[in-house]
Parts: structure tokens; sequence; C-alpha cells
């Protein structure tokens, strides 16, 4: 069921910021509380929000306004889904180098809202070290942007970094700026399956250690890794070389990088962080796993989660349940939370957007 079945939700689509602002400004100033979304993959994620009284659908505003190939960059909307962003961006031989999921329905503004950046961040960085402008409005109906020309200067805000991954509490992404990467002339993915969860280990941090350019390296279910090489065929020829040095290398699918994706069904989904030096360790928590090179990782669990949740954040880890749970999705804030709060008061002092999703019910 749906957050606009379950909260009788009235799901509005503006045409443009101007009209989002209209709509954000009533809403402030009626006491409706408005949920964000864009296409609606990651709806419950996060807590479910205390209250909902209008699903702003960004649907319409999908426009990639402007890319600048010569200097790699690109301006999209907000409603703009990540595969269609991906084709018209190829079109000049470039990319947004993120690999989300779900990218054929994922927006542009929900990948920012959740902070979905995928296993190419090992190679690029996550979604916060891509984005380099952004405009949101705000709960009031002002529109706020960093860089450019501003109609309202936030003094002292990184904007872009504070609405990646906020969950669409602060504000509602309109439009965003991205640093592009050319599209590579080639790609191979390896696997490798290792003997046993230590030797899995042993194997990812050997490849984490050696002067390889490797783009993502995952683990899975079955000690396998998978590793994506880019480039020139010499190069990544000479990159394999060096690799199979480590195990029992062959050649792999590039489907294995959607093997995130297949983890859904009936059992609940955790995502969890953990140092790359625990990755065994964690990994026999669960049977079913996609962990990334860079310690996150997701999979299906039916056991005691708040159990396991104390268990990685005693070894400084993190545990967030994605999708219903009896449980708080987000789990300890940490010494972090009061300055959450005192930013969302400072761009939400009436709780209007998405109340509740966030950590320690913000």
């Amino acid at each position: 069921m749906s957050v606009a079945e379950r909260f009788g939700a009235t799901v509005v689509e503006p045409a443009d910021e101007k009209e989002t602002a209209a709509i954000l400004r009533n809403a402030n100033e009626t006491g409706q509380a408005v949920i964000p979304t864009g296409g609606g993959t990651k709806l419950d994620w996060g807590n479910p929000p205390r209250k909902a009284d209008m699903l702003l659908s960004m649907r319409r505003m999908n426009r990639v306004i402007e890319h600048a190939w010569a200097d790699l960059t690109v301006t999209v909307e907000a409603g703009c889904t990540i595969a269609a962003l991906q084709r018209t961006l190829a079109e000049h031989g470039q990319r947004l180098a993120v690999d989300p999921l779900w990218p054929e329905r994922a927006t542009v503004g929900g990948i920012l809202a959740t902070n979905d950046s995928g296993a190419l961040r090992l190679a690029f960085g996550a979604l916060r070290d891509l984005i380099i402008g952004v405009t949101l409005v705000l709960a009031d109906g002002t529109i706020a942007m960093s860089g450019g020309k501003v109609v309202k200067n936030v003094a002292g805000y990184d904007l872009p970094k504070l609405a990646t991954g906020s969950l669409g509490t602060l504000g509602v992404i309109t439009r965003a700026v991205f640093r592009l990467h050319p599209l590579p002339r080639n790609a191979r993915t390896l696997t490798i399956a290792a003997t046993d969860a230590n030797d899995m280990q042993r194997i990812i941090l050997a490849i984490l250690g050696a002067r390889l350019a490797v783009t993502a390296v995952q683990a899975r279910p079955g000690k396998e890794i998978d590793i994506l090489l880019e480039g020139t065929m010499d190069g990544i020829a000479a990159q394999e070389a060096v690799i199979k040095e480590m195990g029992a290398v062959r050649e792999g699918s590039p489907a294995v990088w959607k093997a995130r994706e297949e983890l859904w069904g009936d059992a609940p989904i955790v995502k969890f962080t953990c140092l790359p030096s625990q990755i065994a360790s964690t990994s026999t928590s669960f049977s079913g796993f996609v962990i990334q090179a860079t310690g996150i990782g997701y999979a299906p669990f039916t056991g005691d989660l708040r159990r396991l949740r104390e268990a990685m954040e005693r070894e400084g880890g993190s545990l967030m349940i994605l999708g219903k749970s009896e449980l708080d999705a987000w789990g300890n804030a940490g010494d972090a939370l009061p300055l959450m709060r005192a930013v969302k008061a400072q761009f939400d002092p009436k709780n209007t957007l998405s109340p509740g999703r966030f950590v320690g019910g913000i």
C-alpha cells in the first residue's frame, strides 16, 4: 500500500518551480504535511511519516535543462529518471557516474534525497561529490539555490550536501547540477570465488590495496567478489593480470551489478555500513547480501533486528531498515542529532515536509 493510500493523501504534480512554491506556501500556512516524491521507488524508506496530507510529485518536472558537454556538467530537473538522463548524456559520450536502484523509475530528486549512489562510488565518489548545485523550494515557498543568481541566499549552508540524503525533510529538490564523467571506452566484469569469508576479505583488501584503477567492487553470497574494470583494452588486461594473482578469476556478467535489486522480496531489507576490514565478519550475519567494497551493504534479514543493530553499532557501523518495521528505521543518531534538529528548525520550522521520516523522528 502506498503512502498516498495509507494516509488518504492528495497527489499534486506541479509543472515548474513557481507552482511548487505556491503549493508549498499554501500547505505551510494551512498546516498540511507534504511528502515529496519522484518515481516512488523509495517512499517507504525512513520512518513512516507522522502525517501525510499531500504527495508532491515531481514527475512533470523532468527536463534536462542544459547539458554543457564541453564543461562536463548537466543541469536537470528533479523528476527526470536516471535512465532518461543517462541516455541524453550518452549522446555526447558522457555519464553521471552513479548506479542507483531501479534507474528506469528512480528520479534525480529521489536518488539525491535517499543518497543512493551505488557501487561506482568506489571510483567516482558519492552523490555529495558529484552534485555541484541544487535548487530547493523550502516549506514556506521560498526558492533557494546554490550558485548563480540566488533568489534567496541561505547563508552558511552547503545546500547540495544538505539536500543529499535528507529524505525530503529540508526542502523539495526541483533541479540539480552535476559533474559528469566520460563513458568508458571498454568495460569488463571479473568474478572471483573465494574459499570462505576470510578469503573474501583478503581478496577485497588486496584489490583495494593494490595500485589498480578498479571502478567497482562488490561481494555476494557464495563468497563471490565482482570487479568492474573500465578503460582501454591494454589497461584492462594489465589490471586483470594483477587480479588473477589474487584468486581464481572468471569472466563475470554485467548483470551482477544489478544484484542489489534482486534482494527485495518478502523479508525486510537492511542497509548497513561497516569498515572494509569488517566485511567478512559482517557478511556472516546474512544469507543473502550485496556488500560494496566501500563497506556499504544491503541484505534481507528476518532475525532480531534490534540485536543485529546493537552489534553493528558497537563495531562502529550502522544499520538502517528499508521498509516497514516496528523499530526505528535509523538507529542511533549520536551527537549529531541536536545539530540536525537545529537545521530542520531553520529550514522547516512548522514541520511541513516529511514529518518524522528522518533520523530521530525529524
